[in-house]
């Protein structure tokens, strides 16, 4: 249907219905009134406003109580209206303006909301928007005249409490939302008269008597309950931040006139203007000041990014217009605004660089504006307070970091950094403070304070084994680094702010002032010298230009950053690396004394027990052997030996942040470490030989950053290049090995990450072990041990044997007899000449066929006359030989530690040997009997590590051993595991973590591939079946029946009819009916019997190794 547009015809139209409507206020008749005005052009229903306005006013002034559903329709008919007219009367605008505000409020109490439901407050609520956004011209601004302050005040009120008590959060926005039109500083996308400055500078006069309870109460709101939502948050930080610009403004309190006595007309009114004089503005600022901070300190952290947001709006809007009458607020402006610098939200983050680069624009256009000596003031000034800002927060952030929680001090430090990013060059200026300086570095110091209480950090270990395995990339060595616990917080966000923070004042700092005075820190107390270590660290990477944010948020200075030189980097870093390696602070005790297996490897570091070994008498001393001489160093005390856990894991954390400050200074540098790696490398392998795991572990996570910040591709490449000096110093420590302990651990290291390459220059080096060994044996075994098991380690590595298992290639593998088809004659005759042969029958001929002279070989013919010269052994033979022979002593060794240790070195040799079966026979001669008292004589832990090296002997030597195995070493393992068996049937789940069980485990695992080796003889087979049946029982562990399963299958590999037999005497689950009658019927013991606890295992092997089904 097409609108009326003629006025005539539309108030025939409407007429009716108006009337109707004065005569019967009821819903059905607003209703109908309306609909009908919907069919009314805007322009029509202009002229016709005050007429139908009139019966929709009347039903509100109707005495007496009205339903809500009435007022309700009344107030969206009026809204309907309002929202497509213009309100051109002041009567109207001030009549409809109280008749809506007491639809709002109580009756009884007219200063508190009416209890009336949500949908009458939310209807009420966008009629009165409407109303304000519909007053035309200046009609608007009647409402600020002295004589409306209590009707105003009403109003105003009226919608506080309502933005303040109202459960529902539409409501609270919408009555915000009115207040903020209220002042005309509505920002929706409608239309607004926009107020000259006298005008604006009228309604801030008049907003001035309501400023306090305004900001109060939108205070109470902004930092009220969490659940009220953002958008109820965020509409009243814009009243409060909108208010106060307005009414603080500093344009309108220059331009204010002087005051004026109140009319005489007004009476009592008088007494609620408020004049805006300078003392006024100063008591005024003060108080907002307190509101302000509680507002900062609630919503700088908001969860939600457009409360933060809002709050950039409000330092924004706040310091562009009210920075001269809000001077005790600058500050606070400034460090909220400042801390959204490193807001985790992009457009928070680009809003405060907008408003930052305005604050700055706006301070250089001041300081333009005034002479030269002004400027220079005026700039001083604003510098001034953002240095004495970050003054005053570096001395409340100890203290705000032990009393809040994580996401203030995120945020504290958050405004810090901003600090540093908007003075940018000036930061040197600032530092140049020595009361800055010491403030920032002492604050920096406390904060970063590291929790060392933790006992894992102590008691973690590293083996060399696991290093040996490891894949070598980087990430195996990262993968696990130990994260840093901090006293006063546990938030790793708040640990990188303050890494950055860190980088940023190298970045825009001094260096040399900085290094220097954090250098000074790090040698006046222990207390401080992690932490100053940790902020030297950032400080170089910083000066580097690594991981600093160099975007310009703030200040637009001719003073740009003095960039550091690569010459002031490296002379920094000498400086620096000089101190972290020092004996005092790089030599600390990681592990307590009391600890069984640190103490041997620390008995290198007692004078008294590191005598000299050669005669000061004797003139036949060779100038070049190796002395272990006294320590000049003093013992230590007896308090050392009860370190505490926390002086320990100081120590460790130390060395750690030590340690990841040379990988910031290789990244620093780049190549240019290259030449720093004659000095800094070989401490840094001392500390990946560490036993710490932690230590360790940064250590090997620093060898990979410097490879890389250097240029090499790997660790094998950063040792063989730079292995001439490292060799040279071990060579050195070596013959001082009560100064340098370390020195055995660093070839280690190098011989894990290195290749064959490295072999012809450490071979020197690994005689000097072995003659160091030799002379202070007793002393340095298990240390030397250690090396001596890396290096068999590497060259097992390096050249791996040839010849795998001797004999394997020689002897055919048989096969399961189900896989042969069975041929009776053949069978017979080969049987029948078995026995001629028995009793002598062709013999004679067999005799004769076995005279024939094998052929001479070209070769041998060569040969004949010449002398019998041995052929020299490679390089990697012979050292394994020279080890083998030393550590065939030490197998009789009084610590058990130490014997653990040599058997797994032999074992390494005897695998590297074994492809020189003329070396390896003699060798496997010699250390028989050492080796034999560790199989039969000694702890379990031994026997289990001599019988692995037994199994390895066996592989490699063949039937060389049988007979020695058979008479010395198979009864005893037979008879233990026979008497064990009993035990293990009846233990529980508990019994699979003793020592026993997995000395019976080790056993059973390799008793089977071990016969196989050595082909014994039937009686030993027997023996060995016999000792192993017992564990095929359903009652042993599983993994006991499994082992006990893998040595039937060997030893159906050497005689499968023999234990096929065995087996079906066992239990036999079919009867063999012969083929011929004349045959006798085969009896077995296993047949009709029941099954038994044996039957299970019994029938898996027959039918895997003999195709039974």
């Amino acid at each position: 249907m097409a609108e009326i547009s003629d006025p005539k015809i539309a108030f025939a139209y409407l007429r009716p219905t108006c009337v109707l409507l004065t005569r019967e206020p009821t819903v059905t008749n607003v209703e109908l009134l309306s609909a009908q005005l919907k069919e009314v052009n805007d322009a029509t229903l202009q002229q016709l406003q005050e007429y139908v306005l009139f019966p929709l006013r009347f039903v509100l002034k109707v005495p007496g109580p009205k339903k809500d559903k009435l007022v309700q329709a009344v107030a969206e008919a009026i809204s309907y209206v309002l929202e497509n007219t213009c309100v051109q009367r002041w009567d109207t605008l001030h009549d409809l303006l109280s008749e809506l505000c007491l639809c709002l409020c109580c009756p009884t109490d007219p200063g508190k909301p009416a209890d009336t439901s949500e949908e009458l407050k939310t209807a009420v609520l966008r009629c009165l928007d409407a109303l304000l956004h519909a007053a035309y011209g200046d009609i608007v601004f009647k409402l600020f005249e002295p004589v409306m302050l209590a009707g105003l005040g009403a109003a105003i009120s009226l919608l506080l409490a309502i933005g303040e008590k109202e459960k529902s959060r539409d409501i609270q926005a919408a009555a915000l939302k009115c207040l903020q039109t209220l002042t005309l500083q509505c920002d929706c996308t409608q239309e607004h008269i926009v107020p000259s400055s006298e005008e604006r500078c009228i309604i801030g006069s008049t907003m001035a008597s309501f400023l306090p309870g305004i900001t109060v109460a939108v205070a109470r709101i902004i930092t009220g309950d969490l659940r009220q939502g953002h958008a109820v948050t965020v509409r009243a930080i814009k009243v409060w931040s909108r208010t106060v610009g307005l009414v603080m403004e500093d344009a309108q309190l220059q331009a204010s006139e002087p005051c004026k006595t109140p009319s005489p007309d007004l009476g009592r009114i008088g007494q609620l203007l408020v004049h805006r004089t300078e003392s006024w503005v100063k008591s005024t600022a003060g108080k907002l000041f307190v509101l302000l901070r509680k507002i900062v300190s609630c919503t700088s952290a908001h969860q939600h990014w457009t409360v933060r947001l809002e709050m950039v709006e409000l330092d924004d809007h706040l310091l562009a217009r009210c920075s001269q009458s809000l001077g005790e607020c600058v500050g606070l402006l400034l460090e909220a605004l400042v801390g959204a610098i490193n807001d985790e939200e992009p457009r928070v983050r680009k809003r405060c660089e907008v408003a930052l680069r305005a604050v700055s624009q706006r301070n250089q256009s001041c300081s333009r504006s005034c002479d030269t000596s002004k400027s220079s003031s005026s700039a001083q000034t604003f510098t001034d307070v953002l240095s004495e800002n970050l003054h005053v927060l570096a001395t409340s952030l100890p203290r705000l970091m032990r009393t809040t929680d994580d996401q203030k001090k995120l945020f504290v430090l958050n405004v810090f950094l901003g600090y540093l990013k908007v003075l940018g060059p000036l930061v040197s200026v600032v530092l140049n403070s020595a009361a800055h300086l010491e403030r920032i570095s002492k604050a920096l110091m406390q904060v970063l304070e590291l929790d060392v209480m933790d006992v894992r950090i102590v008691e973690e270990r590293s083996y060399a084994a696991s290093i040996e395995t490891s894949s070598g990339s980087h990430d195996s060595y990262t993968a696990h680094i130990q994260r840093k616990h901090f006293l006063y917080f546990t938030d790793e966000k708040i640990f990188s702010v303050l890494m950055e923070i860190c980088r940023t004042l190298g970045y825009y700092g001094n260096m040399y002032l900085l290094t220097d005075h954090f250098l000074d820190l790090y040698q006046m107390s222990s207390a401080y010298r992690k932490q100053a270590a940790m902020v030297l660290n950032e400080i170089v990477r910083g000066s580097a230009g690594i991981a600093v944010a160099t975007e310009t948020h703030g200040l637009e200075s001719q003073v740009w950053r003095h960039s550091a030189t690569q010459e002031d980097l490296k002379m920094a870093v000498v400086s620096i690396m000089e101190e972290y390696t020092s004996l005092k602070n790089w030599h600390l005790i990681t592990v307590g004394e009391e600890m069984d297996r640190d103490r041997e490897d620390q008995q290198l570091l007692s004078p008294s027990r590191l005598v000299s070994i050669s005669n000061s008498n004797a003139s036949n001393t060779n100038a070049n052997s190796l002395q272990v001489i006294p320590s000049t160093f003093a013992s230590p005390s007896p308090s050392s030996s009860t370190s505490t856990i926390h002086h320990l894991n100081s120590n460790i954390w130390q060395l750690c942040i030590q340690l990841e400050g040379i990988a910031c200074f290789a990244q620093a540098l780049g190549r240019d470490f290259r030449p720093l790696l004659m000095t800094s490398l070989y401490p840094v392998l001392e500390k990946a030989g560490e036993e710490t795991l932690l230590v360790s572990q940064a250590a090997l996570g620093t060898m990979w950053d410097v490879s890389k910040a250097c240029g090499y591709h790997s660790l094998k490449e950063l040792i063989n290049e730079n292995s001439d000096y490292l060799l040279n110093d071990i060579s050195l420590n070596l013959q001082r090995l009560s100064q340098h302990p370390q020195a055995p651990r660093v070839l280690t290291v190098m011989l894990t990450h290195s290749d064959c390459s490295l072999l012809p220059l450490v071979e020197d080096i690994v005689q000097d072990v072995l003659m160091a060994l030799d002379l202070s044996y007793d002393n340095t075994a298990a240390l030397f041990c250690s090396v001596l098991h890396t290096l068999m380690a590497a060259l097992a590595r390096w050249f791996p044997s040839s010849c795998g298992r001797v004999g394997e290639s020689a002897r055919p593998k048989q096969t399961s007899t189900h896989k042969e088809v069975l041929n009776i004659r053949q069978f017979l005759l080969d049987y029948r000449k078995q026995k001629e042969l028995a009793e002598g029958i062709g013999i004679e001929e067999d005799d004769t066929k076995g005279l024939v002279p094998p052929p001479i070989e070209c070769e041998d013919v060569k040969d004949i006359g010449g002398p019998d010269v041995k052929a020299e052994l490679p390089s990697h033979l012979r050292i394994t030989k020279e080890v083998m022979e030393r550590c065939i002593h030490l197998l009789s060794n009084p610590s058990l530690r130490v014997r653990l240790k040599v058997l797994d070195v032999l074992e390494l040799c005897v695998r590297v040997l074994s492809e020189k079966e003329n070396e390896m026979l003699p060798m496997a001669h010699r250390c028989w009997p050492a080796l034999l008292q560790r199989l039969t004589a000694d702890d379990p832990l031994a026997v289990l590590r001599a019988f692995r090296m037994l199994c390895t002997l066996g592989e490699t030597c063949g039937d060389f051993l049988r007979r020695r195995v058979s008479k010395e070493v198979l009864p005893k393992l037979s008879s233990s595991l026979a008497r064990q068996a009993p035990t293990s049937a009846k233990a529980g789940p508990v019994y699979t973590h003793t020592l026993v069980y997995k000395l019976q485990l080790a056993v059973l695992q390799g008793l089977g591939s071990l016969s196989q080796r050595l082909d014994l003889g039937e009686a030993d087979l027997d023996t060995v079946c016999e000792a192993s049946l017992p564990y095929l029982s359903c009652r042993q562990p599983i993994r006991l029946q499994e082992a006990s399963l893998s040595v039937f299958r060997h030893l159906i590999q050497v005689d499968p009819d023999a234990f096929w037999f065995t087996l079906n005497e066992l239990h036999c689950p079919f009867s063999y009916i012969p083929p011929d009658s004349d045959l006798q019927p085969v009896q077995m013991n296993g047949m009709g019997r029941p099954r038994d606890e044996y039957s299970d295992n019994v029938l898996k092997l027959l039918r895997e190794e003999f195709g039974l089904s």
